[in-house]
């Protein structure tokens, strides 16, 4: 769970230290206060996208942290493996942006990358936004979104394993189907440049030596000249002792008191510690010295194998380091064309039958999204009966467009996934862009949401203004099927309506002021009568009556 989110400079915020709960946590207050920020805030730490604009005017920097604790094993062991190693089951991600687009990210007091905190992020917090549910109106993502619920990972990755090596095999039969022209221009100009590049014999970090060399010798004098004088000031010269020398003296100084004083022989002990690494390093500052050499012969010999590296690195637009696997490449392509037709009708064969396997694997994703989608649309309507859309009917449809040993393989397979609804009573299944209100949308999400999060245990769910389009009695649904969902996890809701304001664990009120010509918004946790006078503003508006106030005790009962 979220058990603490610190922010700074963001936005209109310029300091927050928010403490979380267990259970449903709600966040109200005026429009523009700033409940959507703190979900960008927290979307920073989780390894979100940011703008520069977020951070706040005239601030050169912003940061978010984050606590997050009571994690599942699977958090941990991935903390783990990823080198943050968790402090008495905890977690602290913290991100620093900068306005110069500069991000720093930090796990455990450790540098990470923007990778790591997406990684973690995924596996901590759930975050549906104000316009997740404009997702659901895109087809595209309806196959995303059943592949979820029914956790096809393990064959999809099987699946997309032997696409991607059909694929493979396909542009190598392509390379093979070239002309009889072009076959014999490649096999006159293949001989020789295999001749190049073997007497050229580029190794793979040969260049970064040659550089190194290079700047040896091409700062020869320097470098010498620097060895001598640290070997004067070690070894000491005709008219001084060096620092060697004077170690080994301060050594027998102190060997007269250790005798009689553990400080002093503590003393000694480092001191010889010294005069024997002084001593070391005397010997390698001579073996330095003597292998050192001024040669322009070498120099020069070095430049020239230096260009003709860069040479033939233009010539085949490959690294120097790329150039023995080049010519590796060339002399298979050398051999394939000697063996052109043989190899051809061997390819033909092999992608036939790779193709049809993959047809069958493409069979059995849609078996599987099938039995899928049947769970899927029962349970779905459950949930939508639940948030008073009683007579809706919810069919998540999977079309198979394999045809007579024909398919259009794609990454996913060869189905096409599509939502449909029936919101009342007599009317036919329609996609969802057709029938779907603003509200049935938000219901809808959130439906989906409780369904999908059983593959979720563990992780916090963040809604943003879920309860966008819906009143009434549907609005009492919603808020009835986020109380349930929080007696399982951590649940936080930024909401407008008093219903889910008056089943929420915790509530925590945003709000805007100004001081000096600046705006800036501050978060307070709210007791029983807090929470009284914000609900009874959520009722009635800025004036809070004793009716509404009436109001509000009520639902808080």
């Amino acid at each position: 769970m979220l058990r603490n989110l610190y922010i700074e400079n963001i936005a209109v915020i310029q300091q927050a230290d928010i403490d979380f709960s267990t259970g449903l946590t709600v966040l109200s207050g005026e429009t523009g206060a700033g409940k959507s920020i703190i979900i960008d805030a927290l979307s920073a730490i989780l390894g979100g996208r940011v703008s520069r604009d977020l951070i706040r005017t005239g601030q050169s920097k912003a940061c978010v942290a984050g606590t997050f604790a009571d994690l599942p094993e699977q958090v941990l062991e991935l903390a783990r493996e990823q080198g943050f190693e968790p402090e008495e089951g905890q977690l602290l991600i913290r991100r620093e942006m900068f306005a110069d687009g500069r991000n720093q990210c930090r796990i455990n007091g450790r540098p990470a990358s923007l990778s790591n905190l997406k990684a973690l992020g995924e596996k901590l917090v759930s975050i549906y936004g104000q316009h997740d549910g404009q997702h659901l109106l895109n087809e595209q993502l309806h196959l995303d979104y059943l592949d979820a619920f029914a956790d096809l990972g393990h064959p999809l990755e099987d699946y997309l394993r032997q696409y991607e090596a059909l694929l493979q095999l396909n542009r190598r039969m392509k390379a093979l189907s070239m002309s009889t022209a072009e076959k014999e221009r490649r096999r006159a100009a293949l001989p020789g440049r295999i001749e190049e590049l073997k007497k050229a014999n580029v190794k793979p970090g040969e260049q970064d030596e040659l550089l190194s060399l290079r700047l040896r010798l091409q700062n020869g004098e320097k470098i010498t000249e620097g060895l001598a004088e640290a070997a004067v000031c070690l070894d000491g010269g005709e008219q001084s002792e060096g620092a060697a020398d004077l170690l080994a003296q301060a050594v027998k100084s102190l060997s007269r008191g250790a005798r009689y004083s553990a400080a002093a022989e503590q003393l000694e002990t480092k001191m010889r510690e010294l005069a024997l690494l002084a001593a070391d390093l005397s010997g390698e500052l001579a073996d330095e010295l003597s292998r050192m050499e001024f040669s322009p012969e070498k120099l020069e010999q070095t430049e020239r194998r230096l260009d003709q590296i860069a040479k033939l690195c233009v010539k085949y637009a490959v690294p120097a380091d790329g150039l023995e696997e080049h010519l590796a490449s060339l002399e298979q392509e050398l051999d394939a064309l000697d063996n052109l037709d043989d190899n051809l009708d061997e390819l033909k064969a092999q992608y036939a039958e790779m193709r049809a396997a993959l047809y069958e694997q493409a069979g059995a994703l849609h078996d599987l999204r099938c039995q899928a989608a049947e769970r899927l649309s029962q349970a779905i309507e459950r949930e939508l009966h639940d948030l008073d859309l009683k007579n809706a009917r919810f069919r998540a449809e999977v079309e198979d467009l394999r045809t007579e040993n024909q398919a259009r393989f794609t990454k996913k397979g060869t189905d096409n996934v599509r939502f449909l609804l029936s919101a009342n009573a007599g009317e036919d299944l329609k996609p969802l862009s057709k029938v779907a209100s603003g509200g049935e949308l938000s219901r809808i999400m959130l439906a989906m949401k409780t369904v999908l999060s059983a593959g979720e245990q563990g992780m916090a769910a963040v809604f943003d203004e879920v309860d966008a389009g819906v009143s009434g009695r549907a609005a009492q649904r919603v808020a009835e099927k986020l109380q349930a969902m929080a007696k399982t996890r951590q649940v936080l809701c930024i909401t407008h309506l008093p219903q889910i304001a008056a089943v929420a664990d915790g509530h925590l009120l945003i709000a805007k002021t100004e001081r000096e010509g600046r705006t800036f918004t501050k978060v307070t946790p709210l007791d029983r009568e807090g929470r009284k006078r914000e609900i009874a503003r959520i009722i009635g508006g800025a004036v809070i009556t004793e009716t509404t106030l009436a109001s509000a005790e009520e639902m808080l009962k």
